[in-house]
C-alpha cells in the first residue's frame, strides 16, 4: 500500500537533469504530511529488528526522511555531504560516477567506531552514492545495519552493488 501511495505521489520529469533521463520527484510527497508519516512508519516497521545506533543521510534528499526517521528511532542523524559543505574536521571519500567522480565528507566526530549506522537517501539507483557513504563509515569505525530509501530504480541495479556491504535494503517503492 506505501508503495502505491509513494507512487502517486511522484512527479516524472522528463529530459532532467539531461535529456534520455526521466527524473523521479519526490518533492511532491512533502506536500503531504499524512504520507510523509506514512514513509516514516513503514521505514521503522521495515527496520524493527535491526539495531540502528545513528542515521547517516545522504545530501541533499536523504536529509528530508533521514532526520525524522533518526529521531522516531530515538538515534543521532548525521549528514554524509559533499565536498565543502561541512565546517568542521572531516574525512573525505572520493569515488566514481558514470562521467567522473565525486567527494562525500563526514565530520571526524559524526558518530562513534563500533555504532551500528543505518543509511538512508531518498533514491537507490546505481548505488554508488550509497557504497561510497557504506565505505567511509566502515573506514571511520562504524558498522552498517543497512539502508532504506524512498524510492529504488531496479533497472539500475544498486541493490546489488550495495547488498555485499549489507543484505538489509529497504525500498518503499520500485520501479
Amino acid at each position: 500500500m506505501i508503495a502505491q501511495e509513494i507512487k502517486q505521489a511522484i512527479r516524472d520529469i522528463t529530459d532532467f537533469p539531461k535529456p534520455g533521463i526521466v527524473f523521479k520527484d519526490i518533492t511532491p510527497i512533502l506536500k503531504e504530511p499524512i504520507l510523509c508519516e506514512h514513509i516514516v512508519e513503514a521505514f521503522i516497521e521495515q527496520l524493527k529488528d535491526l539495531r540502528i545506533d545513528a542515521v547517516a543521510g545522504i545530501e541533499s534528499r536523504g536529509f528530508l526522511f533521514g532526520l525524522t526517521l533518526a529521531t522516531k528511532l530515538g538515534v543521532p542523524f548525521f549528514p554524509v555531504r559533499k565536498a565543502g559543505k561541512l565546517p568542521f574536521t572531516i574525512k573525505q571519500k572520493a569515488y566514481k560516477l558514470e562521467y567522473g567522480t565525486a567527494v562525500i565528507e563526514l565530520h571526524t566526530d559524526a558518530f562513534e567506531p563500533g555504532q551500528h549506522v543505518l543509511i538512508h537517501d531518498d533514491l537507490l539507483a546505481t548505488g554508488g552514492t550509497a557504497l561510497a557513504a557504506s565505505e567511509l563509515i566502515q573506514e571511520m569505525g562504524g558498522v552498517i545495519s543497512g539502508f532504506a530509501f524512498v524510492v529504488g530504480l531496479g533497472f539500475l541495479n544498486g541493490r546489488e552493488r550495495i547488498a555485499p556491504v549489507s543484505d538489509k535494503i529497504v525500498v518503499l517503492a520500485e520501479y
